[in-house]
């Protein structure tokens, strides 16, 4: 004797194989009467809204049910959708982490592995290295804390240091040093705290707490007369990085000329991506994020004292899922959909960091994190610092990106193009023209070592009227008396440039003065 269930699932069988058969005009009809026969088995009205159809169509396919209730089928669809949507949002949200995480592999690749080794840009950053659209104009100082190896660290950062920061195992801000920092460009003594510290602090250093045991140091030292000479011996003289505990005797520090090196800095865009942030979240403590990020984490396997191990059908999740995590990472940083991110009208120049907020706050919170802005500017770019939004005349530094030419097409390395910089750019210091490859976000590898230009190192020809025109091209299609003007592009492939004011004046941020377009010189 067949059971009530049986019976009730014979007809349900029946409606799946009816439903193929249905052109969509009569399936909608159906799915009305489905709707009115659930209503018939109700003593009292029940809400539309709130019931479930037999059958829904969907962009994973058609989920079915009986009465409201997943087919095998269906609960294993949604749950292979629910991984994925997971793994995709587990990379947008990884990136700060991993992104770190690469720059602190590259910094061991280069062969820094201790507090006191720094790698050091005597020659400045040249294309060799991987690194998320560094600058050719500054003399950087990178360094890596261990905070749970070495507890308390001192950083002495000498006078006359530019711009310098400290960030966290999530790209988040520690403290600045150098000229935006507590010293003012003076120098002085630094002591960083791990996040479970909790014992006395001495006096005489500028203080700051990390959330995190590792911690990326940043420190960039300006040219004079064009050379590096000077910021070079300024670190190698004066930068000192050594657990408190050995203030009496730290350890000599070792440099390590980071120009013309090989090394990568950048995190994996494949499934190695999430190894990448295992690593982090094994290593730091659980308060480095939120609940919320720790769960999403989770979900994928991802947990604080946990192996990271996932299955053959999860792993090929999180290959698909990584794929579309990069993807989409790519379309918001080089097709933002955020009318803000626009610098002026009937223009394809952007600003790389959306939102004013170094905490990727929207709104002033109100419309909590701007998610999109801090994946969009961890993937192309790095350093996290309130100096970024503020609004300091002469000082710091701004910038500006650039994908597409004044049609809106992407630059092609395969064409030739123009830029005209209006004269009396609004830069106290200096600019500068730096493009980048936007596979890699790095600098673009050509011929030019140094694939840039700057007003204050290039030899640059000024039109009559004081502006300067930049030429781009695969080969040099500047005319004769401007060949100094011209940057190098590779055939058949893209690239992008930030285009940076050091010292910015009124007129940049006030709009008065804007960069010209890139126009198509053979269309």
């Amino acid at each position: 004797m067949k059971s009530f269930h049986q019976f009730l699932l014979v007809p349900f069988a029946l409606t799946l194989i009816m439903w193929g058969c249905q052109a969509p005009e009569d399936q909608n009809q159906s799915l009305k009467n489905q709707e009115q026969d659930i209503m018939n088995l109700y003593n009292t009205p029940i809400p539309e809204k709130i019931l479930t159809p037999d059958a829904v169509e969907t962009r994973i396919g058609t989920l079915h049910f009986f009465d409201g209730l997943p087919t095998d089928e269906t609960t294993q669809k949604v749950y292979d959708n629910l991984d994925f949507m997971r793994g995709v949002e587990s990379f947008l949200n990884g990136i700060p982490a991993t992104s770190i995480e690469g720059l602190r592999l590259g910094q061991e690749e280069a062969g820094a592995s201790k507090s006191n080794q720094v790698v050091i840009f005597d020659d400045l950053m040249d294309s060799n290295p991987l690194f998320l659209t560094g600058n050719t104009s500054t003399v950087y100082a990178s360094a890596f804390l261990n905070l749970q190896e070495n507890g308390p660290t001192v950083v002495e950062v000498p006078a006359g240091s530019g711009p310098g920061t400290v960030n966290d195992a999530f790209f988040r801000f520690v403290v600045d040093m150098g000229a935006p920092g507590p010293d003012r460009g003076q120098g002085g003594k630094y002591l960083i705290l791990p996040p479970d510290y909790s014992e006395e602090v001495p006096e005489g250093y500028f203080v700051a707490r990390s959330t995190s045991y590792v911690n990326w140091i940043i420190l960039r030292g300006f040219l004079v007369d064009g050379k590096t000479d000077v910021s070079s011996a300024m670190y190698r003289n004066g930068l000192k990085i050594y657990p408190l505990r050995d203030r009496d005797n730290p350890p000599a520090m070792e440099f390590i000329n980071g120009s013309k090196q090989v090394f990568n800095t950048i995190h994996a865009n494949n499934y190695d991506f999430y190894g990448e942030l295992n690593e982090v979240i094994q290593r730091e403590p659980v308060s480095l994020i939120d609940p919320e990020l720790r769960g999403l984490f989770a979900a994928i396997g991802i947990e604080k004292g946990q192996p990271f191990a996932p299955d053959d059908r999860m792993k090929s999740i999180l290959e698909d899922a990584v794929a579309v995590g990069n993807a989409t990472a790519r379309a918001i940083a080089f097709q933002t959909r955020e009318k803000e991110a626009l610098l002026y009208e009937n223009s394809h120049w952007e600003t790389g960091f959306i939102g004013g907020s170094y905490e990727w706050l929207k709104n002033e919170g109100n419309g909590g994190r701007f998610l999109d802005a801090r994946t969009r500017f961890f993937y192309v770019a790095t350093v996290n610092t309130p100096a970024m939004v503020l609004k300091m005349v002469g000082k710091g530094s701004q910038y500006a990106l650039a994908a597409r030419d004044a049609e809106g097409r992407y630059l092609d390395g395969s064409k030739n193009y123009t830029l005209n910089i209006p004269a009396n750019a609004p830069a106290k210091d200096f600019w500068s023209v730096v493009l980048y490859d936007p596979q890699t976000r790095s600098e673009l590898q050509t011929s030019q070592a140094l694939p840039s230009v700057s007003s204050q190192r290039t030899p640059l020809v000024e039109n009559e009227d004081g502006s300067v025109t930049l030429y781009f091209g695969p080969t040099n299609h500047a005319p004769e008396d401007k060949q100094a003007n011209w940057l190098q592009t590779v055939p058949d492939k893209g690239w992008f440039v930030l285009f940076r004011l050091y010292g910015p004046l009124q007129p940049w941020f006030d709009k008065t003065w804007k960069p010209g377009e890139f126009i198509l010189v053979d269309k």
